[in-house]
């Protein structure tokens, strides 16, 4: 495992070991179920599922915690805009301050389409978290026999992300020192952003230009057929886990429809 994943997973957790196209399935199976499901149950019981396998993934609690803040923030809001702004306000009442009205239809259908983005972006951090990106390039290359241009160099891009992360500490602190800080204007804290956002980008290109050139001249545009230096192999393992995946999700929406409230997302 790289060290970026070495601080989060255990490299000897069974989900960890498993091969990388047998998550990759098992994550589509998920999270294809939870976002064309358009009731709560159904996403509701996928993501309790999720919870429960946690332990087989080697992630500790916290780590997981700090990669999904953001997306879990981005759900509630989801969830917000939903019941503010639904086209119909139907059921029960729960607030009614002149323009706002919230019911009690339009928070189970914002929940519903929370629960979707809540599934979908654990499954994929669960997935990828216990992924080596050498290991998924190569199991790609090997398994599903993708281009070895495109998978390499989406491997080289995925490498050079944490890169950006530094950059941009980098240029908000350069400028920092400048004295060039936003404060208390939201304006001017949005021009910064900006401005910080171009520069990020204006790097991310020229470096990408240098990396696509440096490969070009290794060879890896060559129409030779590539070696793999190590072997990826789909064992029984990997096959029980996407079996269970596809399990889990069969039971949510058995469930689901045995309650009545499976509906399909249109």
């Amino acid at each position: 495992m790289t060290m970026a994943l070495a601080s989060v997973c255990d490299a000897r957790a069974p989900i960890a070991r498993a091969n990388p196209v047998a998550k990759l399935a098992a994550v589509a199976a998920v999270s294809t179920t939870a976002l064309v499901a358009a009731d709560w149950l159904t996403p509701l019981l996928l993501l309790a599922a999720l919870l429960a396998v946690l332990p087989f993934t080697g992630i500790r609690l916290g780590a997981l915690a700090i990669r999904l803040r953001w997306l879990w923030l981005a759900a509630s809001t989801v969830v917000a805009v939903n019941a503010i702004f639904a086209a119909e306000q139907t059921g029960r009442l729960l607030i009614d301050l002149g323009p706002l009205e919230i019911s009690t239809g339009a928070l189970i259908d914002g929940t519903a389409i929370g629960l979707r983005v809540c599934v979908a972006a654990t499954a994929g951090v669960l997935g990828f978290a216990t992924t080596d990106p050498t290991d998924l390039a190569d199991a790609l290359t090997q398994q599903l026999h993708a281009p070895a241009r495109f998978t390499i160099g989406a491997l080289a891009a995925l490498r050079l992300l944490p890169l950006l992360g530094a950059e941009w500490r980098q240029i908000t602190s350069a400028r920092r020192a400048r004295g060039l800080e936003g404060g208390w204007n939201p304006l001017r804290r949005v021009r910064l952003f900006a401005s910080t956002m171009f520069a990020l980008l204006v790097g991310a290109i020229r470096r990408a230009g240098r990396l696509a050139a440096a490969m070009d001249a290794r060879g890896f545009d060559s129409e030779i057929p590539r070696t793999h230096a190590r072997e990826q192999r789909m064992h029984a393992a990997d096959w029980v886990l996407i079996a269970a995946a596809l399990v889990v999700c069969a039971t949510a929406v058995a469930v689901s429809v045995a309650y009545g409230l499976f509906t399909v997302f249109a």
